[in-house]
């Protein structure tokens, strides 16, 4: 293990932006892991754990902390009957699980294709897409806790989840760092069409989709509605869809008969795209480097020198609109580490 000094954040971000890291180390196993954190405490200084850096916007200059870019890799796979429980490592690729597991013909996971980042990441945001989250398939949490020094399992209902939130995400789990996640997934499955564009995309299919064809339709929608990372910096959604109560909701409607919503319990969720295409006019806006993309107007793009101070601007920009429009106070998605 090599602790390093003034490394450069930026290309380990998705962003494309970023400062250089006060100390940086890449662990690849939970000792190592242990002795970063120690290393941490005793120069007094912060320390913030990198996966894939897809849903992250990290300050110019120097960021004063350990920055821990976490490569803990292995996978394992358990029969349970009809389930099938698999193991991996935090350091391990999101997608790459969700590939393997399509071709084990496991159901659980499929909609999640495509999203960037590592499984350690997975249960903090409780990532979700396309009618499905982690949460749907989480059995439990391994970690480490900074306070006491000693591993512990976290169940599922441990981990608190909820829409694109988590125990991890509080204060009262910031203490712990991810270090392998386990999912049950199942043999025998049922495609989950219920969202609009997968049942859209299927809705002159004569058969039931297979897992492979769940897979590629889910591929090519995101391919649709998100940049290519390749040519263009992005952390995804950069916002929150707004979870408002019902009865908010209604007030909307009577405003604007065509806002969209969708039931959580006694709140409803509003897709925050249609807002922004439809009272904000800001589908495809531009200042600068800086812009929301035209397909899926809730993903922020870095066109090419950005940086993260544009960034906080824009995205203020946008806050303010909707805020004016419908007095809703929309959240980041995304992470920001200074």
């Amino acid at each position: 293990m090599t602790i390093q000094e003034h490394i450069s954040l930026k290309e380990l971000t998705t962003l494309n932006i970023g400062g250089t890291a006060r100390y940086f180390c890449v662990i690849d196993s939970v000792e190592e892991l242990k002795e970063t954190v120690l290393f941490a405490k005793k120069k007094h200084l912060p320390f913030f754990v990198l996966g894939g850096g897809s849903n992250l916007l990290i300050s110019e200059g120097e960021i004063k902390a350990v920055i821990i870019k976490n490569e803990i890799k292995g996978v394992e796979w358990r029969e349970e009957g009809e389930s099938v429980v698999v193991t991996a490592a935090a350091g391990e690729s999101w997608d790459a699980l969700v590939e393997e597991a399509v071709g084990r013909g496991l159901w659980g996971i499929e909609n999640l294709s495509g999203i960037p980042g590592t499984v350690g990441a997975a249960p903090v945001q409780n990532i979700g897409a396309y009618g499905a989250e982690l949460a749907d398939t989480l059995e439990l949490v391994d970690v480490f806790d900074t306070t006491t020094g000693a591993a512990r399992t976290l169940t599922a209902s441990d981990c608190a989840s909820g829409y694109r939130e988590s125990i991890f995400k509080r204060p009262e789990g910031k203490h712990y760092i991810i270090t392998c996640v386990a999912l049950r997934l199942q043999k025998n499955g049922a495609p989950n069409l219920a969202y609009k564009d997968l049942a859209k995309y299927f809705a002159e299919a004569k058969t039931t989709p297979t897992l492979a064809e769940i897979q590629c339709a889910v591929l090519a929608i995101r391919a649709r509605k998100f940049p290519d990372l390749a040519l263009f910096g992005t952390a995804g959604s950069f916002f929150k869809n707004p979870i408002i109560p019902r009865r908010q909701f209604n007030e909307l409607k009577k405003k604007f008969p065509e806002l969209p919503g969708f039931p959580l319990g006694e709140e409803m969720k509003i897709p925050l795209a249609w807002i922004l295409d439809n009272l904000c006019k800001m589908k495809g806006a531009r200042t600068g480097a800086i812009g929301l993309f035209p397909n899926q107007p809730i993903v922020l793009v870095n066109f090419g020198g950005a940086s993260a101070a544009e960034v906080s601007a824009f995205a203020h920009e946008v806050s303010q609109c909707v805020k004016e429009k419908t007095g809703i106070a929309i959240e980041w998605e995304v992470q920001h580490l200074r």
